[in-house]
């Protein structure tokens, strides 16, 4: 009997043995290469396991049986298969991952004309995009301001200190270099920019796109320091229909609504939204930080899907606003001699948008699209008005050709900018009227897998100055699935008009007329180059991303804001340039649910005349932290801290260092989420380190504005999807 207990303990060991399986693979990308920190998942016998540095796995102990594999890793498509146990080899099996194309750091981008994956473009190309989107929306849901601040290089600059107008500085340099487009339209330039983040809510964007540096080329002259496209959604077969509703400790408001679905032939979006704004003094000196407003848009887009190769949108955008900041007393209807400065700003803005995209065959596509612009504004203050209206209009045609490897944009187009200021004795008339035709060609070119160079040229005739070739060149090198590089640079102009930040700091008041028989057209060269690498580590389960870049640009015949002895502002043409040069780093690293964010620029902007100086308003050194908690699909929280080197002044003064910190937390459910985000929880105000004005109460002159001034803001609200 003892022996017979003994053969059955053996025999049950042997079949134990045996029931126990190990499966041993190796995964590569499609060069080859090990792809470190492989997830492997088991998800019936709930097992998970990652990849070590050669890329290897071993999962022990898996029962007899058939099961699925699943294999993923950031940036690739996920592979399943179905490996029956026990197998008849122990050869180890290697499995090879293809790169997909809806990572994060994989999105489609369109600001380049060519419509490809953010890796593979040779044009270095950074993306604000869907949870991102989301969040900024959160904080700022009537305007983009907030969402464009966090990225680095980039700096929204304040040029009112009473109605928080703003611009975009990217790289040190002046708003007015910066264009900003919309689903590849240019509609925020000259006049209509002026207020152009200010009236931009971000519901309806689906992502945004920034190319830093020279880049005329793409469309035309403005983007001497880069270019923002800001991209709409468009319509799915699955319905969208959101609301968001806000409310702030400044007693601000904000609604609004999108909607969008593509039936069968057609498609439509629909956004609306209200803002509202009341006069807001944090600091109790009499003025608004934040002045009373309100504001409505409404953008609503068809398309007509034809057949599967053709599409026709048509679109309009309507913005109405009034926006009223100065004394709070004269806001509160209590004028008197003492209380009696303001300033009003009344805009009117609408556009079209046009597209009609035929897909010839798999090689040839060709589009036609045209926008026409009228924006009417009002700017007041006591003793001076000046008002009138911009007609703009872009008419474009282009083909594209891809091939085996490569890919050819031909185009012309043409582009008028019309502005006439309402006559009154007291003022010169500062109207222009401009028209530019231009040619474009561009070639993406894979010349091996992992070495690309896209190459462009643009001639375009302007009017009032003749002339301008725009030649550019970028290069993308693939040293493996961890680091990649690029290196590119070109040439950009911007024709001289009287719209700048300068000029809106002064409300207009006295500004001549550009002398343009006198004055050359700004002109511009530049480059960038910058590595990136993207490694796992512990076995997978942190992912790091590290992106270093480096730039310079400078700016020739710049047109400089000058005032004269009479009083009067004019523009004029010193002899010297200017220039930016600096530094960009980039930091991410994940793990589980927790994201760091790190993000640091040196940016060294100087104006060569008779004599260098620092260009004013610019923070040499700037440094964004967001840290952020979240379960997808549930809970988010962020805790954000940004510092401010301190910034050179225009009257020679330099202003101080400073950090901003915020915190914003979102609690998900499957159709519903509330909000809370304390901004600027230290109350970092200008207001705190001096006077932001000289002269008295009734007649203020304001200084330069390089801090917030509305200080602590909180807000809460919630988002609504059916």
């Amino acid at each position: 009997m003892r022996s017979l207990f003994i053969c059955m303990l053996v025999l049950l060991c042997i079949v134990e043995s045996h029931a126990q399986n190990t499966f041993n693979a190796q995964v590569k990308n499609e060069q080859g290469e090990p792809l470190q920190g492989t997830t492997v998942e088991i998800k019936v016998l709930n097992k998970t396991f990652f990849a070590d540095s050669n890329g290897t796995t071993v999962i022990k102990n898996i029962p007899q049986g058939k099961f699925e594999l699943l294999f993923s890793h950031i940036g690739y498509r996920e592979y399943k298969a179905f490996f029956e146990f026990p197998l008849y080899s122990d050869t180890v099996i290697t499995i090879y991952l293809v790169p997909i194309e809806k990572e994060e750091n994989e999105v489609v981008v369109t600001a380049t004309r060519s419509s490809r994956t953010i890796s593979n473009i040779p044009t270095r190309v950074e993306t604000i995009s869907g949870e991102e989107i989301e969040e900024k929306g959160n904080m700022k849901p009537g305007d983009i301001r907030m969402m464009l601040n966090e990225s680095t290089g980039i700096q929204p600059q304040q040029t009112s200190a009473i109605s928080a107008n703003s611009s975009i500085r990217i790289q040190g340099l002046d708003g007015k270099y910066t264009q900003v487009i919309r689903d590849g339209f240019p509609l925020y330039s000259g006049f209509s920019g002026g207020l152009g983040l200010l009236q931009t809510p971000p519901l309806d964007l689906k992502q945004v796109e920034v190319i830093k540096g020279a880049s005329s080329t793409l469309y035309g002259g403005g983007a001497i320091a880069g270019l923002v496209n800001l991209v709409s959604k468009t319509p799915e077969e699955k319905r969208a229909l959101n609301f968001l509703l806000n409310g702030t400790s400044a007693s601000g408001f904000d609604a609004s609504g999108f909607y969008s679905q593509k039936f069968n032939k057609i498609g439509t979006t629909v956004f609306a939204s209200y803002n509202h704004g009341s006069p807001y003094d944090p600091a109790g000196i009499g003025l608004t930080a934040i002045p009373r407003f309100n504001r409505y848009t409404l953008n609503p887009k068809l398309f007509f899907y034809f057949d599967k190769n053709t599409l026709l949108s048509f679109g309009v955008n309507m913005t109405y606003e009034n926006r009223l900041g100065g004394d709070i007393k004269y806001i509160e209807g209590k004028e008197d001699s003492t209380h009696s400065y303001f300033e009003k700003n009344s805009t009117n803005r609408y556009s079209t948008q046009l597209s009609f995209r035929r897909k010839i065959n798999e090689q040839l596509t060709f589009e036609i699209k045209n926008s026409i612009g009228y924006y009417n504004r009002t700017v007041q203050i006591p003793g001076n008005l000046f008002s009138g209206f911009q007609l703009s209009g872009y008419s474009e045609l282009n083909i594209d050709l891809k091939t085996k490897n490569a890919e050819w944009i031909a185009g012309l187009n043409y582009l008028t900018d019309k502005f006439t200021q309402d006559k009154r004795d007291s003022v010169t008339p500062v109207d222009y009227k401009q028209k530019t035709i231009g040619a474009f060609i561009q070639n993406t070119w894979n010349i091996t897998k992992i070495f690309s160079v896209e190459s462009g040229l643009r001639v375009d005739h302007q009017n009032d100055y003749g002339f301008f070739v725009l030649p550019r060149m970028s290069a993308l090198m693939k040293f493996n699935s961890h680091l990649t590089s690029r290196v590119g640079g070109g040439l950009g102009y911007k024709t001289p008009n009287v719209f700048s930040d300068d000029a809106e700091h002064v409300d207009f008041k006295n500004v001549l007329p550009i002398d343009i028989k006198n004055t050359e057209a700004e002109k511009s060269y530049g480059g960038n180059f910058d590595i990136n690498y993207r490694t796992s580590l512990a076995d997978g389960a942190i992912r790091l991303s590290l992106n270093q870049l480096f730039f310079y640009t400078r700016i020739n015949n710049p047109t400089v804001f000058t005032q004269l002895a009479n009083s009067y502002y004019e523009y004029s043409q010193p002899k010297g340039f200017i220039d930016t040069r600096g530094i960009e780093t980039n930091l991410k690293i994940t793990y589980k649910d927790f994201k760091l964010f790190v993000g640091y620029t040196f940016a060294d902007v100087h104006k060569h005349y008779a004599i260098t100086e620092d260009f004013p308003l610019v923070a040499r050194n700037r440094l964004n932290n967001v840290f952020i908690y979240e379960v997808e699909g549930k809970f988010k929280a962020g805790l954000e801290a940004y510092y401010y080197s301190p910034q050179k002044l225009s009257d020679g003064t330099t202003g101080r260092a400073y950090w901003l910190c915020g915190f914003m937390m979102e609690k998900i459910w499957n159709r519903f989420s509330v909000f809370a985000n304390f901004e600027n929880f230290t109350d970092t105000r200008q207001s705190r380190f001096g006077a932001i004005y000289s002269g008295s109460l009734s007649k203020p002159v304001f200084k330069d504005i390089y801090a917030p001034l509305d200080g602590f803001v909180f807000n809460c609200g919630f988002k609504v999807r059916l």
